[in-house]
């Protein structure tokens, strides 16, 4: 079979036989059992997956033109515990969508939040899964056009324990930290992939 000529397949092609609520916390946990249509024809024997459920979410990489400087933060991420550097990761502005919101509503919420900025524009970079292989989890990811004067220190909400520490630096400090294999989340690997790419149009556009 040629791989360019292979099927194409829907959530059609599956068919749910239980789903149930395994775990109930900050974030919820379903086990399902189901089957699927097979490549070359036929169904695959019943299957059992967990799938840790969070539903959407919005990652945005906070970019001054006019300095040519990015924002990014620090903190603590429990995932990252047994990383042999830190579990502190530096990553970008992030949040997740809650009902009725737009990728847009949370950008301007989370930069406020996390970082006290204000974004002037917004350009999308592309949207994605993860990890399909155990998560729902589809993110968003921007491009925020701000003005990085003044900005850096400590932000986050302390009732929901963020401790958030605001860096700014240069595109190319950053390229070079990213070079350096410092940062280790995707999102912030493909914003800073995409901007080196695409930063002299931004300059362009937005100044």
């Amino acid at each position: 079979m040629d791989a360019k000529e292979g099927p194409s397949f829907s959530a059609d092609d599956v068919e749910v036989l239980e789903k149930s609520l395994v775990y109930q916390g900050f974030f919820r946990m379903y086990r399902y059992r189901l089957k699927h249509r097979l490549i070359e024809g036929g169904w695959s024997k019943v299957l059992t997956r967990e799938c840790f459920d969070r539903g959407p979410a919005v990652a945005v990489l906070l970019y001054d033109p006019y300095k040519d400087a990015v924002v990014l933060v620090e903190q603590f991420r429990i995932g990252a515990l047994t990383s042999p550097a830190s579990p502190w990761q530096l990553e970008l502005v992030a949040g997740i969508v809650e009902p009725g919101e737009k990728p847009e509503d949370v950008i301007h919420r989370e930069a406020i939040e996390e970082a006290g900025s204000d974004v002037l524009d917004i350009e999308y970079i592309c949207e994605y899964y993860p990890s399909p292989g155990g998560s729902n989890e589809k993110l968003f990811l921007y491009c925020g056009g701000i003005d990085s004067t003044g900005l850096g220190g400590v932000h986050g909400l302390k009732e929901e324990g963020e401790d958030i520490w605001v860096q700014v630096f240069s595109r190319a400090e950053a390229w070079h930290i990213l070079q350096e294999n410092y940062i280790n989340n995707a999102a912030t690997i493909i914003a800073l992939q995409w901007l080196q790419m695409n930063y002299q149009r931004l300059q362009e556009k937005w100044q």
